[in-house]
């Protein structure tokens, strides 16, 4: 049986790979503007990324709680602290040591 703290962790299973990616990025490069965001993931596909898909991406991740915005001289994007759990919670799953749930095996 889970704890209520597991079965209330956000899953990233129901989003999309872009998302996931993004979310990838951000853990890796820490706050960060659209634009290394945009370069980034443009290396990384073979097929490039547009640069709205991109902006589109990170507003749905917003809606979602999984990044905030920070407007000083510039736009920052940061991950939340419910995005840093579920990506852990993915990363664990992937190694098998978690199973889809949240639970252990």
């Amino acid at each position: 049986m889970s704890s209520p703290t597991e079965s209330n962790a956000i899953s990233l299973a129901d989003l999309s790979a872009t998302h996931r990616d993004l979310l990838w990025v951000l853990s890796q490069t820490g706050p960060s503007e659209t634009g290394p965001l945009h370069h980034v993931l443009t290396n990384y596909y073979t097929d490039g990324i547009d640069q709205t898909r991109v902006s589109d991406t990170i507003e749905e991740l917003i809606e979602r709680n999984l990044v905030t915005k920070h407007t000083h001289d510039t736009t920052e994007y940061r991950l939340t602290e419910s995005a840093r759990r579920a990506l852990s919670a993915r990363q664990a799953w992937q190694a098998g040591t978690r199973t889809a749930e949240g639970g252990h095996k």
